[in-house]
């Protein structure tokens, strides 16, 4: 619970609390949510944030949950909740389009894992999210004719983040209080900073990822967008486990949320490279500065780490993940070049001038920088970092017509590759909000597996944002 002055999130709790009171069922939640979506695309500018979704099958979920509730048998906590998933997931019966024009031609007949579990929870999934195509950038720049631009419901001319762009837009504007997304360089979390929402990045492996499409098998994790922390851990928690289905995570050691609700920090070490960490704009680092403050003031102590050869880090993560896509998309890239955004092509064009040694460097600089981690993680019990360096960019009218393609930003908005390239976990968690009312917010990043101490520091950092602003495109659906 939090004492909430002025304006707060729906999230999971406050749902299960209008159920159980009875002063709402599920079925009617649907039907809000369905005069929503039907709302929010038709408003100017659209908003993009679900691209794909079937009035029948939400409310085939929601009558469903609706009798489980009448009967006091409901499957768990997100009974009745409902979520969305990123287009790059199969979800029966949508089309498995992962933001492209040219995927997907029939409806899917088969879940992904995370789909599966999310439906045997009683969840109502209530459609797929936009992305970026592909997912092959940090945008969410999608001017595509089955996608368009998503847009920021802080402020609707500014971009979301990518590439779960539609995720994070679909949470901060209250169409659904939990959305699942995939992150290969920040694509949980880039969307989930930049509309002030909660995003969780599991270690690499912990949450299923079978059933999505395979863009880059070595740097991908799955993860819940949420309104807070404790939805993210809820969520996490029913999603995180072995699926027989996908190898990387069948070692896994069990999930736990220990010592998540202790009253303090103290006896954990937070690891600070201030170099690193001050390498955004000063708005958002005055505001990252006075975090670690609060959460000095609640007994953890900060140390001074160096996360070593960065710039290196940086440069072998985007080999790595784009080697791994180009690899995998090459069939597409020969037969539907032209169907793909400007970007997109730019981007595969530029994975194909890597070689089999750039891409055995990069890995061989992989396993030096997990060795660091190691060593790191032996003197701190995390390491904290601004979730991006700026805030979410201006949208053009140019980026409408033919997409937008801004290096620049895009490699300073991945101060997460770090996460993605050794596969530790990483939370980011709204902390305020610059000058121009768009949202600011900080990373949390752990040792592998160790995602229960992401989970208890992030609640300590929501006590620190004084206020939540209300998105300017906003929906109560429980009003």
């Amino acid at each position: 619970d939090s004492a909430s002055n002025g304006f707060s999130f729906k999230g999971i709790k406050d749902y299960l609390d209008c159920y159980r009171s009875g002063k709402l069922t599920p079925s009617q939640v649907a039907k809000n949510i369905i005069a929503t979506l039907e709302d929010c695309d038709k408003s100017t500018p659209p908003l993009r944030a679900i691209v794909q979704w079937d009035q029948e099958q939400i409310m085939l979920m929601a009558e469903a949950s609706t009798v489980r509730y009448r009967n006091k048998c409901t499957l768990s906590y997100l009974d009745g909740i409902p979520v969305c998933l990123k287009e790059e997931f199969k979800v029966v019966p949508y089309r498995h389009r992962v933001g492209t024009v040219y995927l997907g031609t029939e409806p899917e007949t088969e879940d992904a894992t995370v789909a599966k579990k999310l439906r045997e929870a009683g969840a109502i999934i209530i459609g797929v999210s936009n992305m970026h195509e592909l997912g092959t950038g940090t945008t969410g720049c999608n001017p595509n004719r089955y996608h368009k631009i998503p847009r920021n419901p802080y402020k609707p001319n500014h971009f979301t983040g990518g590439s779960s762009s539609g995720s994070a837009a679909a949470v901060a504007a209250g169409l659904c209080p939990v959305a699942i997304g995939t992150d290969g360089g920040g694509s949980v979390r880039i969307p989930a900073s930049f509309c002030g929402v909660v995003g969780l990045k599991g270690t690499f492996g912990r949450i299923s990822s079978h059933g999505s499409l395979p863009l880059s098998y070595s740097t991908v994790s799955v993860g819940p967008i949420c309104t807070s922390v404790a939805d993210a851990a809820i969520v996490y928690s029913i999603l995180a486990e072995p699926d027989p289905l996908y190898p990387y995570g069948l070692k896994q050691p069990k999930a736990t949320l220990s010592d998540m609700c202790a009253p303090d920090l103290k006896g954990l070490k937070l690891g600070v490279d201030w170099t690193f960490f001050k390498a955004c704009d000063a708005e958002v680092l005055s505001v990252c500065e006075k975090a670690v403050e609060h959460l000095q003031s609640l007994g953890a102590s900060v140390v001074e780490v160096s996360l070593p050869e960065m710039e290196e880090v940086r440069v072998a993560h985007v080999i790595c993940i784009l080697s791994e896509m180009r690899d995998f998309l090459q069939p597409d890239f020969n037969k539907h070049f032209q169907e793909m955004n400007l970007d997109t092509r730019a981007n595969l064009a530029l994975a194909s001038q890597f070689t089999a040694l750039d891409y055995i460097t990069a890995n061989r600089q992989r396993t030096r920088t997990m060795r660091f981690l190691q060593e790191i993680f032996t003197t701190v019990n995390c390491i904290l970092t601004p979730g991006v360096a700026s805030t979410a960019p201006r949208i053009y009218e140019s980026d409408l017509l033919s997409g937008s393609s801004d290096l620049p930003s895009t490699v300073r908005s991945m101060s997460m590759q770090l996460g993605n390239f050794t596969g530790i976990p990483g939370l980011v968690v709204p902390i305020g909000y610059s000058t121009a009312g768009l949202p600011i917010s900080f990373q949390v990043m752990a040792k592998w597996w160790d995602e229960a101490v992401l989970l208890r520091i992030g609640l300590k950092l929501e006590q620190f944002r004084s206020q939540t602003k209300k998105p300017s495109i906003y929906y109560d659906i429980l009003a």
